[in-house]
Formats: structure tokens, C-alpha cells, sequence
């Protein structure tokens, strides 16, 4: 028995799933026939729309889409791009989406940031991944639901909103992270590595540069829509840009604070080694008196002093403590002028 071709969570096409808005309230769902089909006949259907969602990680989806749909050039030419900010701009009359979202088992990992594509016109709205992704599947899940979907550009404002939701959430998770980390340094527990918040740190900066829409691209979207966008659909999407851009405004800060937290880190970790430092040289001090009379008094040479004297050794003992206390006193004088 041949065993079945592998289609990474899609069918043979590399469909991962499709629906169609116009005929009903809500999005019904379509297999890779039917959206083909429909797509021969689309000029018939002008108040119908429909999204098709394709998984990369299969290979028969790029030739899918090149044989049944007319897509700009540039959207296959970004799907072979190296990672990018997030842009949305305009080509041939159709809005050309590359999106970054985390992964759906994000875990504060920078590895866990792909890329999302998009193609939308009037009718038609395409979106290709490689790895599942938590944007993508929350307005998968709000379709599938039965949440109401007015037009392409709609089903993009709704994904904008979605990944600012997950960003959101993931600011709330990095937020609570960072307070029991501060909350630990005002009791005094310094069990928190510098590494541990520079690696978050790393990550926020990723998402911060990679999420951040690209402004002059998105400018001039705003500035000049396609015609077939609706005022009311420009207006949401401006809107939906500004709601993202709080949220990187809140991840930006949370940097800022957690750079301060390190820099205090650093300098605790500063001021014990400090510590650590001077009791050694108090030490070394200290011991210098006995370690100097002790090597003189030791040497196998005649005429070392209070030899033959029954209280030599206490004479010694004196010196000693007494070299022993000057030199503590100037050690710990010294310091005190440091502070």
C-alpha cells in the first residue's frame, strides 16, 4: 500500500483552510475544488469574497497558487524574502501584507517569530505561513464561529487586531516577569541573573523590530487606498495601526524598564564584590604585620633580637598587635573616605 504524500496540516493543494463571505452571515467554510472553481467564475460573483489560507511547509501550495489565481509578482517575491518588518503596501491594485506574529507555543524564545503573507483585493484574500501562528488561528477561530465579516479589507483589520491582542498579552506576561523580578530586588533577594533579563530584554527587541510596521509604507497605504476600499474599511485600519502602535509604545517602555533593572543588578553584583574585595584586603592587611616579623625572626642567622630575653615572645606579641591595629586603622580610614 503507497504510503499517503505528507501535507503538514494541509490538504494535497496546501490549503490549510477557506471560506467564503457573501452568501450567507457568516463565512462559509470551501475545499480547494470548490475555491478553484469559484475562482474560474469570479467576475459572476461580485458581492462574494473568499479566503484561502495555505501552509508553505507544503510544497504544492506556491504551484497551487500560481496556476489558479493572478496574484502580483511581488507577493511571490516576498514569500522568499528574509525576515522584514512588518509592511502593508499596495501593487497592481491589491494590498501586499508581510506579517510577523509569534508562534502558537510561544514560550519568550526569539526563535518563536515567523512570517505571514497576505494578498488582498475586492474578492480575494491570500494567506501563506510556514508555521502555525497565534494571529492566524485566532481569525480562523472567530470565522469558523460564525463572526461576521463584511469585506477583504475587514478580514485584515481583524488579523491586525488579533496580533495586537497576542502582543498584548505577551507585554502582560514579560510585565508580571519584570514586577517579580523587581519586587525580589526591594526585599533584597538577588536571585535574578543579568542573563536571564537580557535574554527577554532580546526578545522584546525582536518583536518591537520585526512587529513594528514599516511608517512610509503604511503612510502612503493610508494616504492613497485602493479605490475599491471602502472609507469605512481606511478608517478601521488606521485605527487598527494606532491601537498596535500604543501597544509597541508599552513594549518599549517595559525595555527601558527592564534596562534600569539591570543596571541595578549590576550594580548590587558591584557593591558585593566591593565588599568582598575590601574584607579581603582588611585580611591581607592585618596579616601583614605577623608575616613580616614572623619571616625576620625566622631567618637561621645570629643575632635575631630578644632570643636569649624570657619575655621575648611577648615583646613580639606586642609589636605585632600593635603594627596589627596601626595598620587596620589606616585600612579602614582609607575606606571611609571612599564613602
Amino acid at each position: 500500500m503507497q504510503a499517503a504524500p505528507l501535507s503538514y496540516g494541509s490538504d494535497q493543494s496546501g490549503l490549510v483552510c477557506g471560506y467564503l463571505f457573501g452568501r450567507a452571515a457568516h463565512g462559509l467554510a470551501i475545499e480547494a475544488d470548490e475555491a478553484r472553481a469559484w475562482l474560474a467564475a469570479r467576475e459572476a460573483h461580485p458581492a462574494e469574497f473568499i479566503w484561502l489560507h495555505f501552509n508553505l511547509a507544503n510544497t504544492a501550495s506556491e504551484k497551487w497558487l500560481h496556476e489558479h489565481t493572478r496574484l502580483p509578482e511581488e507577493f511571490h517575491e516576498s514569500l522568499h524574502e528574509g525576515p522584514r518588518s512588518t509592511r502593508i503596501e499596495q501593487a497592481d491594485n491589491t494590498l501586499i501584507a508581510v506579517v510577523n506574529d509569534v508562534l502558537h507555543d510561544f514560550s519568550f524564545e526569539p526563535s518563536d517569530i515567523s512570517t505571514l503573507w497576505l494578498s488582498v483585493d475586492r474578492q480575494l484574500v491570500i494567506s501563506a505561513r510556514r508555521k502555525p501562528l497565534k494571529a492566524i488561528d485566532g481569525l480562523r477561530n472567530a470565522v469558523r464561529n460564525g463572526e461576521n465579516i463584511r469585506s477583504s479589507v475587514e478580514l485584515l483589520i481583524h488579523l491586525l487586531r488579533d496580533q495586537a491582542d497576542g502582543l498584548l498579552k505577551i507585554v502582560r506576561a514579560a510585565i508580571a516577569r519584570v514586577d517579580a523580578i523587581e519586587d525580589n530586588l526591594l526585599a533584597g533577594k538577588l536571585n535574578t541573573k543579568r542573563a536571564s533579563l537580557g535574554e527577554l530584554r532580546r526578545v522584546l527587541v525582536r518583536l518591537q523590530r520585526l512587529l513594528a510596521p514599516e511608517p512610509a509604507a503604511l503612510f502612503r497605504l493610508l494616504q492613497r487606498p485602493p479605490a475599491w476600499v471602502a472609507e469605512l474599511d481606511a478608517q478601521e485600519l488606521r485605527e487598527s495601526t494606532e491601537e498596535f502602535s500604543m501597544v509597541l509604545a508599552d513594549m518599549a517602555s517595559l525595555q527601558e524598564r527592564i534596562k534600569l533593572i539591570q543596571e541595578e543588578i549590576a550594580a548590587l553584583v558591584n557593591e558585593g564584590n566591593n565588599r568582598s574585595l575590601f574584607v579581603l584586603t582588611i585580611v591581607t592587611v592585618l596579616a601583614l604585620p605577623i608575616n613580616i616579623i614572623t619571616g625576620l625572626l625566622g631567618m637561621n642567622v645570629g643575632g635575631v633580637p630578644l632570643a636569649q630575653d624570657d619575655g621575648g615572645f611577648w615583646i613580639v606579641v606586642a609589636i605585632v598587635a600593635s603594627f596589627t591595629v596601626v595598620a587596620g586603622w589606616l585600612a579602614f580610614r582609607r575606606q571611609r573616605e571612599r564613602i
